[in-house]
């Protein structure tokens, strides 16, 4: 869990935060809200009770605060939201409320002393990260009496100040108003000579340098939370006395941020004037909105004859498990399936060790761990050290075996030691097991191996020295890794500074059309896309080297080919009515589909359909006979798909249903270059099965013998 905070917002309202300055196109109001919403907004996404948030407007037409009676340097100050979660519909009225009022009248210091009271009341000694937002431009009168005494106030209850306005002077963003009101630089004066006196923390700025910083994300701060807490053992500790057990934690390293999610609502329909609602059936309406959750509902059914419809419905405690074993179902029992439970105890044993050169990075599999001694334990954090530095030195890494909790399934790990200069700890990750690991084949890079088994090494796809020197080079001139005048890397995309754009722009357009229900979301900002392209000094750096590897791969600029010719508003088929176009006679392996779809088109006769399928089957057994691997399979049920389609469309599914099984003899009797039946299982997958009639009616093949057929091996 991360802390509790609570953060109150002083905004002055007065009349002079409605003004436009310095060519600006909105008021100083609109401008500073820009940063107050995008700070609350940030806070309503995270979705958390704990944090607190308070609205306080200054210089008001009116006076709303339980002060005003006793003290009249609490007029025209006005307590808009008390601290408390903010929802959208709080949004929503702060929104109405806030805008310019017509007085000057509200003094700025005592905005902040009732922040500080709210602060207190609600928070009392209980831990909380207090913060205080003061946004105002300083053209009003304050009153600077009593701020010793508001100061040890702000020390006592550990509470941040920050004071930021519109052209306030900055030198460190330097920015600095010319002809600056003289009031205005007095109480810029006050306001940085009282942070000074602050603690660390509560800082003065001006709001352009706030403003500037909104495109950049906010990372969201997570409290580290133990997912383990054993023993790390080697050894029997059971059985031998010298057997080595260290107390440790377990803490992630590295965790996937997911962006959120989204829910499906309907929007809610108002009763009409006198109509009552149902409250049994009435969906329940999401707080501040015109959408009403869904109510999901599944129902279970089988096949039963004597049923209405031929269903009968079933209740889900008649529900049972069961395994496909070949083409049977094998039904599991709750009882039964206890015995495939392993009876395992939590724990971390190590089982071997591995040298560091030898482990292949590949393997990693989900997110990184980091074990530690356990808090408060030297005797452990001295073995658990000991352990590291051996790891260490020794070049070797640990495999362990890892149960979380009891009951649950054993999990391979390696431990890799993690030295740092004021840090020690051992990196876990999960290794794979023999059954996680895929092996495919794939064709060398570095040579052609033709169909008889000879090996060409100079190929028109292979890459020649010439070549090869021209991309090593285009490669080396587009390193992020720069040096400076020293000699010393500077990395031009620090892994802090590079924000995953999914996550955070999603994040951003939730948040403006929250409080924008109407418009164009903005733009993302430049933060977000910078690495959507190229950097553009790296691309003119790097223009040289890529002219050269174009001329030695000798790139051409290609012509769009397969151009859709235009349709006379008649209809008519000129080119066939000249014959200008002669027909295509055999179909090339190298442009098989869009050759045969054409030939098929142009068919006079079933004959010269027959003929088109056939051609088209030739060529795909020889993609299958030919084929490295599984290299062309993906090429065969491309072409196989296409031919199934357009046999459909031409009602004509009997050649297809004739030749299926024989392609699907070829490939179990292996006369297709050796062992293809993955094939018939991407064949499968693709339902590309025999047409029955549910697909085309001029079919003889029923659907229960067209399942059959492809369900059959």
């Amino acid at each position: 869990m991360t802390d509790k905070e609570a953060t109150v917002y002083v905004v002055d309202l007065g009349r002079s935060m409605g003004e436009k300055r310095h060519g600006r196109t909105i008021t100083d109001l609109d401008w500073a809200m820009q940063y107050v919403w995008d700070r609350i907004t940030n806070t309503v996404m995270r979705g958390r009770k704990t944090d607190l948030a308070g609205f306080i407007a200054m210089r008001t037409d009116d006076t709303m605060n339980d002060y005003q009676e006793h003290d009249d340097s609490f007029s025209n100050i006005s307590v808009l939201s008390g601290l408390k979660q903010i929802l959208t519909p709080d949004i929503r009225k702060l929104q109405e409320a806030i805008k310019p009022s017509r007085t000057y009248k509200g003094d700025v210091i005592s905005g902040l002393v009732l922040a500080i009271q709210m602060i207190t009341a609600q928070c009392k000694k209980l831990k909380y990260k207090r913060e205080i937002v003061l946004v105002t431009n300083g053209t009003g009168l304050i009153n600077s009496e009593g701020l010793d005494q508001i100061k040890d106030k702000i020390e006592e209850d550990s509470i941040t100040l920050k004071i930021l306005g519109p052209d306030f002077d900055d030198p460190e963003s330097g920015v600095k108003e010319e002809d600056k009101d003289e009031r205005k630089a007095q109480n810029e004066t006050l306001f940085r000579d009282f942070i000074a006196t602050l603690p660390e923390g509560s800082l003065f700025g001006t709001l352009e340098s706030a403003i500037s910083e909104l495109d950049i994300p906010r990372i969201k701060e997570v409290k580290h939370m133990a997912s383990f807490k054993g023993f790390l053992s080697l050894g029997n500790a059971g059985e031998y006395e010298t057997a080595l057990r260290i107390p440790i934690e377990r803490y992630a390293k590295t965790m996937v941020a997911k962006p959120p999610t989204a829910s499906s609502y309907v929007l809610r329909s108002g009763n009409e004037p006198g109509e009552e609602t149902d409250p049994a059936t009435s969906q329940a309406p999401v707080e501040g909105g015109s959408l009403v959750t869904i109510r999901t509902s599944r129902t279970y059914q089988v096949a039963d004859e004597s049923a209405p419809g031929g269903k009968a419905d079933v209740e889900r405690d008649q529900l049972a498990k069961g395994y496909e074993y070949g083409r049977t179902v094998v039904p599991i029992t709750d009882m039964d399936e206890n015995i495939t439970m392993l009876t395992t105890f939590a724990g971390m044993e190590i089982i071997g060790f591995v040298a560091d050169d030898k482990y292949g990075r590949y393997m990693q599999m989900g997110n990184v761990n980091m074990l530690v001694a356990s808090k408060g334990n030297q005797k452990a954090s001295l073995a658990l050290s000991s352990l590291i530095h051996a790891l260490f030195e020794a070049e070797n890494y640990a495999v362990a075996r890892l149960v979380t909790k009891e009951s649950k399934p054993p999990m391979l790990v390696l431990l890799a030691p993690c030295l740092e200069s004021d840090f020690e700890g051992l990196l876990e990750i999960q290794l794979p097991f023999a059954e996680d690991l895929r092996a495919y084949q794939f064709p060398p890079l570095d040579k052609v191996m033709t169909v008889s088994g000879k090996i060409v090494n100079e190929h028109r796809n292979l890459p020649n020295d010439a070549l090869q020197d021209a991309m090593d080079q285009y490669v080396d001139s587009m390193e992020l890794d720069l040096k400076d005048d020293d000699g010393h890397v500077i990395n031009e995309v620090p892994i802090d500074y590079s924000y995953s754009p999914l996550l955070h722009r999603l994040q951003s357009a939730v948040r403006w059309r929250a409080i924008n229900p109407n418009g164009a979301i903005e733009e993302p900002s430049a933060t977000l896309t910078k690495f959507s392209h190229p950097d553009e000094e790296l691309v003119k750096k790097s223009q040289a080297q890529l002219e050269k590897l174009i001329t030695a791969a000798d790139v051409k600029k290609g012509r769009k080919r397969n151009r859709e010719t235009e349709k006379p508003l008649s209809g008519l088929d000129v080119d066939a009515l000249l014959n200008l176009e002669p027909k295509r006679a055999k179909i090339s392996a190298e442009n098989a589909i869009p050759e045969f779809k054409q030939l098929v088109s142009r068919a006079d006769t079933v004959e010269s359909i027959h003929d088109a399928v056939k051609q088209m089957v030739h060529i795909i057994e020889e993609q299958i006979k030919y084929s490295l691997g599984d290299s062309n399979y993906e090429r065969v049920v491309e072409g196989l798909g296409t031919v199934r389609e357009e046999l459909v469309e031409y009602e004509e599914p009997g050649i297809y249903n004739d030749l299926l099984p024989a392609l699907k003899n070829k490939i179990f009797n292996e006369s297709l270059g050796g062992d293809r039946k993955e094939l018939w299982w991407l064949i499968r997958k693709g339902k590309l099965g025999l047409i029955g009639q549910n697909e085309s009616e001029s079919s003889t093949v029923s659907e229960e013998e067209a399942t059959k057929f492809l369900a059959a091996v």
